[in-house]
């Protein structure tokens, strides 16, 4: 069972810092959310799958994943929490580079053409890492159904998603955190 309040506490003491940052998508931030606090953590990987398993529903995609380093341990979460409960899901990792040896992919896992897929992220602020999984999952010709984040930085990251067709959805928002965008 799914404990939003429980997530929000441990994401407050865990994952959320205050003072001087640049973010991944190079904004300048008085806070930040280093999630992997929490998607490390044995109770926090298991309220994000849990989350995660309850915003899919019984829509179930093929698989889940997202953008090597910070999906990877919410994917490993959400197919664990899924094999658990016999629940057909395969995981997936997007690289941010294709490796120079071996096959050369962008995208690794047990996926292939025709999977219907979701992207899983840590935190949502422009959107930037979840559209470029999204366009190297479509490159080899999944269809991407939504993102799943953990945190919506509230910074137009939703937005993004919207104008590319693609619905996200949240576990919190910065909002739950008491923490505002400005």
């Amino acid at each position: 069972m799914y404990d939003r309040q429980a997530l929000i506490d441990l994401v407050k003491a865990k994952a959320l810092e205050f003072g001087d940052f640049t973010l991944a998508s190079g904004k300048k931030a008085s806070f930040y959310l280093d999630c992997r606090r929490v998607t490390l953590d044995a109770r926090g990987a298991n309220l994000i799958g849990e989350g995660i398993l309850a915003e899919l529903g019984n829509d179930l995609p093929d698989a889940v994943g997202g953008m090597a380093i910070g999906a990877d341990p919410i994917t490993g979460a959400v197919i664990t929490l899924a094999g658990q409960r016999g629940i057909p899901l395969r995981g997936f990792i997007v690289r941010k580079e294709a490796k120079s040896h071996g096959k050369g992919r962008d995208v690794e896992g047990p996926v292939q053409a025709g999977d219907r897929v979701v992207i899983v992220e840590d935190v949502v602020t422009t959107g930037g890492s979840s559209l470029l999984a999204i366009e190297k999952v479509r490159a080899c010709g999944m269809t991407v159904l939504g993102v799943i984040a953990i945190v919506d930085r509230l910074e137009g990251g939703r937005e993004a998603m919207e104008r590319a067709g693609i619905p996200l959805r949240t576990l919190l928002t910065i909002g739950d955190l008491g923490v505002s965008a400005r």
